[in-house]
């Protein structure tokens, strides 16, 4: 059968774009979701330093000591910020991609997150950052759902394991050229600010997408099939036919985002009160830099090697692996040896960070195009709501271990072996049924 002649077939919809247009989507894309991990690594980069000045400025009378757990609350307090704007982020500019377009969704992410992180600079006080972060974080949180499924559209017959991994890949590469910048220049109590200001600049790439960015034809058919139907909703995700893919989706993107911030996170306040104590200032930003080299790695195999070795036993030797090597960094191996840290922190970015290849493959698949941005959201963003739970259950244990962020750290790791059970309910048939509703509807 010719399916170049039927309309709305896969081979009609990719000839509607032509190749400069569906390379100027994979490439804002990339670097929409790379500079989205820019935002998130300035944050744990910083959290500490910004809490320390605001601090020193209201009372510059608190001993060290005293500090310490005050400064690791607020810590946690910005990543519940994060998740709960991410999440958040998520379900609206997922929602919205359906409704209004990939394009706009997109363009519309970049500039609150980098928006926002700008006026950070501004920021007076521990609270008046949270807020600003939360904001900033629903951008980062609506970048992914609209970035995924722009790119599974436009680049229908190329390689989705090999889109998988590049798309996973770029928040991680954001996440190195972030602490490589940061390893250059000073961030302290003193000098954080200038932080924000690298955070704002991707505001000339959201302007950008929204002018030269082509929408989705797989989106502007659906738009057109649905007209005479009821517009879609995060609703209709939970809804019967959707609920069980809804369901499973929820948990497997909630196990990476709970291992990465609510577990691997502490490594970096660790090893930046370990490279106060030696005198070492740059340890923070260096462990940043190796864990990113490892993770742009990770996450950009992630989804060839689902592709070929199979979902379920993929993700679960990503979760064992996880697991093994998070619980030993923290348990056994301290920042101060530095080739030893390093090298297990290369390890733990290059396992962990193969999620994020996974999920950007199979999240999509269990949805069609109708509800794809809206499903993708929602699986992947309503895991921050879950991780934000879990962290904030941790303030407890900040005070049980002192603000030892080797103990929580030990602790929280073991939560990858959630991955481990949860991978088992993956629906066989999902990938086969993720194109149902292209089928007429006689069928």
């Amino acid at each position: 059968m010719n399916t170049a002649r039927l309309p709305g077939s896969t081979a009609s919809l990719e000839s509607t774009l032509s190749s400069s247009e569906r390379f100027i989507i994979l490439t804002a894309s990339f670097l929409g979701w790379m500079f989205a991990g820019v935002e998130m690594a300035l944050l744990p980069l910083v959290a500490d330093d910004a809490t320390v000045s605001f601090l020193a400025a209201a009372d510059s009378t608190v001993a060290a000591d005293a500090l310490k757990p005050i400064v690791a609350r607020w810590f946690i307090a910005y990543l519940v910020a994060f998740l709960f704007g991410g999440a958040t982020g998520g379900l609206v500019f997922g929602w919205f991609a359906d409704r209004a377009g990939r394009v706009r969704a997109m363009g519309l992410s970049i500039l609150c997150f980098s928006g926002f992180t700008g006026l950070s600079y501004f920021a007076t006080g521990p609270e008046m950052l949270l807020v600003l972060r939360f904001l900033a974080c629903l951008g980062i949180g609506g970048m992914w759902p609209a970035a995924v499924s722009l790119v599974n559209e436009a680049w229908p017959r190329v390689s989705r394991p090999f889109l998988a991994g590049l798309i996973g890949a770029s928040a991680n590469l954001g996440i190195f050229l972030f602490g490589l910048i940061a390893s250059r220049m000073q961030v302290s109590p003193e000098s954080w600010r200038w932080v924000m200001l690298v955070g704002a600049m991707p505001a000339v790439l959201g302007v950008l997408v929204l002018l030269l960015v082509k929408e989705s034809p797989s989106w502007l058919l659906a738009r057109q099939q649905r007209a005479s139907r009821s517009q879609t909703t995060v609703a209709e995700v939970f809804g019967p036919r959707y609920r069980r893919r809804t369901l499973v989706g929820i948990v497997l993107g909630a196990v990476p985002l709970l291992g990465a911030w609510g577990s691997q996170k502490w490594m970096l306040p660790w090893a930046g009160q370990v490279g106060m104590a030696i005198g070492d200032l740059s340890l923070k930003a260096d462990t940043q830099v190796i864990w990113g080299i490892g993770a742009t790695l990770g996450s950009l195999i992630g989804g060839p090697v689902a592709s070929y070795c199979g979902r379920r036993v993929t993700h679960l030797g990503i979760s064992l692996g996880s697991t093994c090597l998070a619980v030993g960094l923290f348990r056994y191996i301290e920042p101060a040896r530095q080739w030893d840290f390093f090298g297990c922190v290369f390890a733990l970015g290059l396992v962990s960070t193969m999620f994020f290849g996974w999920l950007p493959l199979c999240l999509p698949e269990l949805f069609p195009t109708s509800v794809r941005a809206t499903g993708s959201g929602v699986t992947f963003n309503f895991g921050r709501v879950i991780s934000a739970l879990v962290i904030l259950g941790t303030l407890g244990l900040v005070d049980t271990f002192g603000g030892d962020y080797a103990r929580l750290g030990a602790t929280t790791s073991w939560i990858y072996l959630l991955g481990a059970v949860a991978i088992w309910f993956l629906p066989q048939s999902a990938r086969d049924e993720s194109e149902e509703d292209a089928r007429p509807a006689s069928e």
